[in-house]
Protein backbone atom coordinates (compact mmCIF):
# COMPACT_ATOMS: atom_id res chain seq x y z
CA UNK A 1 0.00 0.00 0.00
CA UNK A 2 1.52 3.28 -1.03
CA UNK A 3 1.93 6.05 1.51
CA UNK A 4 0.47 9.50 1.22
CA UNK A 5 3.28 11.56 -0.22
CA UNK A 6 3.92 14.46 2.14
CA UNK A 7 5.05 16.73 -0.69
CA UNK A 8 1.75 16.24 -2.50
CA UNK A 9 -0.24 16.67 0.69
CA UNK A 10 1.57 19.87 1.60
CA UNK A 11 1.10 21.17 -1.94
CA UNK A 12 -2.65 20.62 -1.80
CA UNK A 13 -2.92 22.01 1.72
CA UNK A 14 -0.88 25.04 0.66
CA UNK A 15 -3.14 25.64 -2.33
CA UNK A 16 -6.17 25.38 -0.06
CA UNK A 17 -4.68 27.97 2.30
CA UNK A 18 -3.91 30.30 -0.61
CA UNK A 19 -7.49 29.95 -1.91
CA UNK A 20 -8.93 30.68 1.53
CA UNK A 21 -6.62 33.68 1.91
CA UNK A 22 -7.69 35.06 -1.47
CA UNK A 23 -11.32 34.53 -0.54
CA UNK A 24 -10.94 36.32 2.81
CA UNK A 25 -8.97 39.16 1.21
CA UNK A 26 -11.60 39.59 -1.52
CA UNK A 27 -14.24 39.76 1.18
CA UNK A 28 -12.38 42.58 2.91
CA UNK A 29 -11.50 44.54 -0.23
CA UNK A 30 -14.89 44.26 -1.93
CA UNK A 31 -16.95 44.34 1.28
CA UNK A 32 -18.31 40.90 0.49
CA UNK A 33 -20.27 39.37 3.37
CA UNK A 34 -18.60 35.97 3.70
CA UNK A 35 -20.96 34.98 6.49
CA UNK A 36 -23.95 35.50 4.22
CA UNK A 37 -22.62 34.22 0.92
CA UNK A 38 -19.37 32.39 1.59
CA UNK A 39 -20.37 29.76 4.13
CA UNK A 40 -20.76 27.02 1.47
CA UNK A 41 -16.99 27.29 0.92
CA UNK A 42 -16.53 26.01 4.46
CA UNK A 43 -18.72 23.04 3.54
CA UNK A 44 -16.52 22.51 0.48
CA UNK A 45 -13.23 22.56 2.40
CA UNK A 46 -13.45 18.96 3.73
CA UNK A 47 -14.43 17.81 0.23
CA UNK A 48 -11.37 19.52 -1.23
CA UNK A 49 -9.20 17.90 1.46
CA UNK A 50 -10.62 14.43 0.75
CA UNK A 51 -10.16 14.88 -2.98
CA UNK A 52 -6.59 16.11 -2.48
CA UNK A 53 -5.77 13.02 -0.43
CA UNK A 54 -7.38 10.79 -3.07
CA UNK A 55 -5.25 12.38 -5.80
CA UNK A 56 -2.08 12.16 -3.70
CA UNK A 57 -2.17 8.44 -2.92
CA UNK A 58 -3.55 5.79 -5.26
CA UNK A 59 -4.46 3.47 -2.37
CA UNK A 60 -6.68 6.23 -0.99
CA UNK A 61 -8.39 6.97 -4.31
CA UNK A 62 -11.68 5.79 -2.77
CA UNK A 63 -11.73 9.08 -0.81
CA UNK A 64 -12.68 10.77 -4.08
CA UNK A 65 -16.23 9.48 -3.55
CA UNK A 66 -17.03 11.25 -0.27
CA UNK A 67 -14.94 14.21 -1.45
CA UNK A 68 -17.02 14.78 -4.56
CA UNK A 69 -20.29 14.23 -2.69
CA UNK A 70 -19.29 17.00 -0.27
CA UNK A 71 -18.12 19.27 -3.11
CA UNK A 72 -21.29 18.83 -5.16
CA UNK A 73 -23.36 19.46 -2.02
CA UNK A 74 -21.37 22.63 -1.35
CA UNK A 75 -21.88 23.82 -4.94
CA UNK A 76 -25.61 23.20 -4.65
CA UNK A 77 -25.75 25.03 -1.32
CA UNK A 78 -23.85 27.94 -2.88
CA UNK A 79 -26.36 28.26 -5.73
CA UNK A 80 -29.34 27.89 -3.39
CA UNK A 81 -27.87 30.43 -0.99
CA UNK A 82 -27.40 32.97 -3.80
CA UNK A 83 -30.85 32.42 -5.29
CA UNK A 84 -32.86 31.67 -2.15
CA UNK A 85 -34.42 28.67 -3.91
CA UNK A 86 -34.20 26.28 -0.96
CA UNK A 87 -37.32 24.40 -2.08
CA UNK A 88 -35.27 22.93 -4.92
CA UNK A 89 -33.99 20.34 -2.42
CA UNK A 90 -37.21 18.48 -3.33
CA UNK A 91 -35.41 17.27 -6.45
CA UNK A 92 -31.85 18.67 -6.32
CA UNK A 93 -30.82 15.98 -3.81
CA UNK A 94 -30.11 13.78 -6.84
CA UNK A 95 -27.13 15.95 -7.77
CA UNK A 96 -24.99 15.26 -4.68
CA UNK A 97 -26.48 11.84 -3.87
CA UNK A 98 -26.09 10.31 -7.33
CA UNK A 99 -24.20 12.90 -9.35
CA UNK A 100 -21.56 13.42 -6.66
CA UNK A 101 -21.28 9.70 -6.00
CA UNK A 102 -20.94 8.92 -9.70
CA UNK A 103 -18.38 11.67 -10.15
CA UNK A 104 -16.37 10.30 -7.23
CA UNK A 105 -16.47 6.77 -8.60
CA UNK A 106 -15.42 8.07 -12.02
CA UNK A 107 -12.52 10.00 -10.45
CA UNK A 108 -11.54 6.90 -8.46
CA UNK A 109 -11.58 4.88 -11.68
CA UNK A 110 -9.46 7.49 -13.41
CA UNK A 111 -6.95 7.62 -10.54
CA UNK A 112 -6.66 3.83 -10.34
CA UNK A 113 -6.80 3.38 -14.13
CA UNK A 114 -9.90 1.22 -13.86
CA UNK A 115 -12.14 1.95 -16.82
CA UNK A 116 -14.97 -0.14 -15.39
CA UNK A 117 -15.19 2.18 -12.38
CA UNK A 118 -14.99 5.27 -14.55
CA UNK A 119 -17.77 4.01 -16.83
CA UNK A 120 -19.93 2.94 -13.90
CA UNK A 121 -19.42 6.31 -12.24
CA UNK A 122 -20.43 8.09 -15.43
CA UNK A 123 -23.63 6.02 -15.62
CA UNK A 124 -24.48 6.95 -12.04
CA UNK A 125 -23.90 10.63 -12.87
CA UNK A 126 -26.26 10.34 -15.83
CA UNK A 127 -28.89 8.70 -13.60
CA UNK A 128 -28.53 11.54 -11.10
CA UNK A 129 -28.90 14.14 -13.84
CA UNK A 130 -31.97 12.33 -15.20
CA UNK A 131 -33.63 12.20 -11.77
CA UNK A 132 -32.80 15.88 -11.30
CA UNK A 133 -34.41 16.82 -14.64
CA UNK A 134 -37.50 14.70 -14.00
CA UNK A 135 -37.81 16.25 -10.54
CA UNK A 136 -37.29 19.73 -11.96
CA UNK A 137 -40.06 19.23 -14.49
CA UNK A 138 -42.44 17.79 -11.90
CA UNK A 139 -41.72 19.98 -8.90
CA UNK A 140 -41.26 23.24 -10.79
CA UNK A 141 -43.39 22.70 -13.89
CA UNK A 142 -46.35 21.00 -12.17
CA UNK A 143 -46.19 21.85 -8.46
CA UNK A 144 -44.27 25.17 -8.67
CA UNK A 145 -42.48 24.47 -5.35
CA UNK A 146 -40.22 27.49 -5.78
CA UNK A 147 -43.15 29.76 -6.51
CA UNK A 148 -41.75 30.73 -9.88
CA UNK A 149 -43.52 30.34 -13.19
CA UNK A 150 -41.32 28.82 -15.85
CA UNK A 151 -43.42 30.37 -18.59
CA UNK A 152 -44.54 28.73 -21.80
CA UNK A 153 -40.98 27.72 -22.70
CA UNK A 154 -40.57 25.95 -19.35
CA UNK A 155 -43.93 24.23 -19.63
CA UNK A 156 -43.06 22.93 -23.11
CA UNK A 157 -39.30 22.34 -22.72
CA UNK A 158 -39.69 20.25 -19.56
CA UNK A 159 -42.01 17.63 -21.01
CA UNK A 160 -40.01 17.68 -24.26
CA UNK A 161 -36.84 16.89 -22.28
CA UNK A 162 -38.62 13.97 -20.63
CA UNK A 163 -39.76 12.65 -24.01
CA UNK A 164 -36.25 12.92 -25.48
CA UNK A 165 -34.68 11.28 -22.41
CA UNK A 166 -37.20 8.45 -22.54
CA UNK A 167 -36.61 7.89 -26.25
CA UNK A 168 -32.85 7.81 -25.68
CA UNK A 169 -33.27 5.18 -22.96
CA UNK A 170 -35.54 3.07 -25.16
CA UNK A 171 -33.14 3.39 -28.11
CA UNK A 172 -30.19 2.38 -25.92
CA UNK A 173 -32.07 -0.66 -24.63
CA UNK A 174 -33.14 -1.74 -28.11
CA UNK A 175 -29.63 -1.21 -29.49
CA UNK A 176 -27.97 -3.26 -26.74
CA UNK A 177 -29.75 -6.54 -25.95
CA UNK A 178 -29.84 -7.83 -22.38
CA UNK A 179 -26.79 -9.81 -21.32
CA UNK A 180 -27.27 -13.40 -20.21
CA UNK A 181 -26.36 -13.71 -16.54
Amino acid sequence: MDQLRSRDASLWFGLLLVALGVLFLAGQVFHFDLGRYGWPFFVAAPGVALLAIAVSARSLAWLAVPGTIVLVTAALLFVQNLTGLWATWAYAWALPALGGTGLGIAVQGWLTRRRDLARGGFRIMVAGAAIFVVGLVFFEGVLHVSGRDLGLAGRVAGPALLIVAGLLLVAERVRRPASKS
